[in-house]
């Protein structure tokens, strides 16, 4: 298990280019099986997941080529459909949580799907039931084998229909229409999921021939087609990448000029971390973050303590959370972080309190930050990383504190951030990778 050793306090400078957005790209790719023509998708991320799901599309039968760094083709003419149903593929979608949305392509393309329960960050429990309440509505039946669990999904043919998702999941919007783009008839999908992931994906399938009105809305109508062509796509920037960024630069008093950050698509992040006392300031399709040695939070028009929390888009992403409630440890004043959609995600703030944070986690959801205005900084710690985004979270806590910090188990950080380490020295950060 890899370890990152940190020496903390020394303050960040330069330019850093946020990479392709994971979250949409895992969608991309499970798309690609929609069709038998190649698709080519752009800024893909050199990530752990990523090249996970595209070794699984290559063990599936998918002919994949890497013409540049960061561009791909895909063309799933031919998928060997015994392994789609072997032990090997199912074990490997336990261990993958963006395999889920292989049900949709695969059922709408061979009327057939088999899935394992998948695994990915424990944040909490992450339920499948939108994934199939809104499959069974376009006409398909499942079981579910708990010894192994292993779920079947069949159909003979799709048919289009309403559906009132029961929440406005990502993954789940996502498997619906992409099931739903070659079924019979008409599809209208209320409360739709309608982050940019979701809508790059439609523009994509339009792209390849779709038919789906509504997009950026969260009420989506998908005319059915027969079949889908290929396509060309360059994926967003990752939103997360950039809250990150913001979020370092102000934790380590630095400056920090993040480059092509696609504004338009970042919704209120960039004021979520100006309610924390952050300066940004937008340049052209870039931000910089000047050097601040203070920060004050703000509090509500009644004086009342701020509270930031979690939201479907166009709320703010639950992905930055952890990255705020870290930041607000150095700001001047208070701040309430609610995390409503998951009740793992803030069990990280121990390590932060063992570090000299000062945090009263309420209950599984709610914390309060009582900012240190920097009257004394954090001190170094010896801390495992538990998901993705707390793992890039205690890596920022671990940069600004005093002394020599230790993150182990930071396969989770690769999952999500690309060659973060190199990409963060050469802005003067001190880390070394540890095998």
């Amino acid at each position: 298990m890899a370890s990152f050793v940190i020496e903390g306090g020394h303050k960040l400078h330069g330019e850093i280019i946020p990479q392709g957005a994971k979250n949409e790209v895992l969608q991309l790719l499970c798309a690609t099986l929609l069709t038998e023509e190649e698709v080519t998708i752009s800024n893909v991320p050199n990530i752990l997941d990523v090249n996970n799901l595209i070794q699984m599309l290559r063990d599936m039968g998918v002919e994949v080529s890497k013409k540049s760094g960061d561009t791909y083709t895909f063309k799933a003419a031919t998928i060997d459909r015994e392994y789609l149903e072997s032990e090997e593929f199912l074990t490997r979608c336990s261990k993958l949580r963006g395999s889920v949305m292989l049900v949709g392509p695969l059922l709408a393309r061979f009327g057939k799907a088999l899935i394992a329960k998948p695994g990915g960050d424990k944040i909490g429990r992450r339920r499948l039931d939108t994934h199939f309440l809104g499959i069974q509505k376009l006409g398909a039946s499942f079981d579910y084998d708990a010894s192994r669990g292993v779920f079947k999904i069949y159909a003979d043919r799709l048919k289009g229909t309403f559906m009132l998702l029961d929440e406005a999941s990502i993954t789940g919007t996502a498997n619906i229409i992409m099931a739903a783009v070659l079924a019979e008839g008409t599809t209208t999908i209320y409360n739709a999921a309608c982050e940019p992931y979701i809508q790059q994906l439609c523009r994509m399938l339009n792209r390849m021939g779709a038919r789906i009105s509504g997009i950026a809305s969260n009420l989506l109508t998908i005319e059915g087609v027969e079949s889908l062509k290929g396509c060309t796509h360059t994926a967003l920037p990752d939103m997360i990448e950039v809250g990150s960024f913001i979020g370092m630069a102000a934790m380590t008093g630095s400056e920090i000029l993040i480059k092509n950050v696609s504004h338009d698509n970042l919704g209120i992040i960039p004021n979520s971390f100006r309610r924390l006392g952050i300066q940004i300031e937008q340049r052209g399709d870039d931000i910089l973050v000047p050097q601040q040695d203070h920060y004050q939070i703000e509090s509500f028009i009644d004086g009342s303590i701020m509270t930031i929390a979690d939201a479907p888009w166009p709320g703010l992403t639950p992905d930055l959370l952890s990255v705020m409630l870290v930041v607000a440890t150095q700001a001047k004043g208070s701040v309430l972080i609610h995390q409503k959609m998951f009740e793992s995600r803030l069990f990280f703030v121990d390590k932060l309190i063992d570090m000299g944070a000062q945090i009263i986690l309420c209950d599984p959801h709610r914390a309060v930050v009582i900012g240190h205005d920097r009257n004394f900084n954090l001190r170094g710690g010896n801390m495992s990383s538990p998901d993705i985004r707390a793992g890039i979270a205690l890596l920022i806590a671990a940069l600004s504190a005093e002394g020599i910090s230790r993150i182990h188990n930071i396969e989770q950080i690769d999952r999500g951030y690309q060659n973060i380490e190199q990409r963060l020295t050469a802005l003067g950060a001190r880390i070394t990778r540890i095998e």
